[in-house]
């Protein structure tokens, strides 16, 4: 039997099941999954819960929605546009939810369907096995809203498919298929979408089946790559949280809302 684990937001629900594959499940069922206040906040602290969880062998993230995740909800983004504290809270976040996920000693595998973007695109190349289906799209937008590509890329990209293909994606907001992005390393599988689950499942299993300390060890040590490229990550999230109080990052939801390109104009 399934047991669920309360977290308090709509954006996504968590349960573990018998396998003690713990079910980090973005929804409603039908809809575009997003982030809202709340569920951005729970991102940050949920990686945590579950590495303390005894009965938690691995981690799965996956979506019942249209897409994977849409990331942070309209209404917080204009948050953070018109309040100085709210850009500091959702900062504090982001930094909690990439750094969770890389201290995280249990194995986090994402199974990601349709678009990813924003904090659910972070939390779908930060787990450590990617799996996408060939039409799912990736998109970090940040240079388009006009703020700096924060949240996760500047760290992991590099890392993933080399410095010339993470520069251009995350200058130009181009969105990455997962075809394209198996083949340029920035996941580590691509499935047909049909596949996707039970491929992600499968993946799960075999590490639910594996030494955990071994795992672990495994994974610590992987990742004193991500330590290593910290301040990186920290000057990026700074610079994206600095725009979000600009001209430019009032123009790009503006544009969004209007459906027509942004026309920028901020200070470099």
């Amino acid at each position: 039997m399934n047991r669920d684990i309360a977290v308090d937001t709509r954006s996504f629900r968590v349960f573990v099941d018998p396998q003690g594959i713990a079910h980090l499940v973005f929804g409603p069922e039908g809809t575009m999954p997003v982030t809202d206040i709340a569920g951005h906040a729970a991102l940050g602290t949920i990686w945590r819960e579950l590495d303390a969880d005894p009965e938690v062998k691995v981690i799965l993230v996956r979506s019942e929605g249209k897409g994977f995740c849409a990331g942070g909800e309209m209404a917080m983004v204009e948050q953070m546009l018109e309040s100085e504290a709210a850009r500091a809270r959702v900062m504090r976040e982001a930094r909690d939810l990439v750094r969770g996920m890389i201290d995280c000693g249990k194995p986090i595998v994402s199974a990601i369907n349709g678009a990813a973007v924003g904090a659910g695109l972070a939390v779908a190349l930060m787990a450590d096995i990617s799996v996408a289906a060939r039409n799912a799209k990736l998109i970090d937008g940040h240079t388009k809203l006009g703020v700096a590509a924060g949240d996760h890329a500047v760290a992991i990209w590099p890392l993933l498919c080399g410095m010339a293909k993470a520069k251009y994606y995350l200058l130009l907001c181009d969105a990455v298929s997962g075809e394209e992005a198996e083949r340029i390393g920035l996941v580590s599988r691509a499935v047909e979408l049909e596949s996707l689950l039970d491929e992600a499942m499968s993946i799960a299993q075999r590490l639910a089946s594996g030494s955990a300390s071994a795992l672990a060890g495994t994974k610590r040590a992987l990742n004193g790559w991500l330590h290593a490229a910290w301040p990186a990550f920290e000057a990026s999230l700074g610079a994206e949280f600095m725009d979000f109080g600009g001209a430019d990052a009032r123009e790009g939801v503006a544009a969004i809302k209007e459906k027509r390109s942004p026309v920028f104009g901020g200070a470099r």
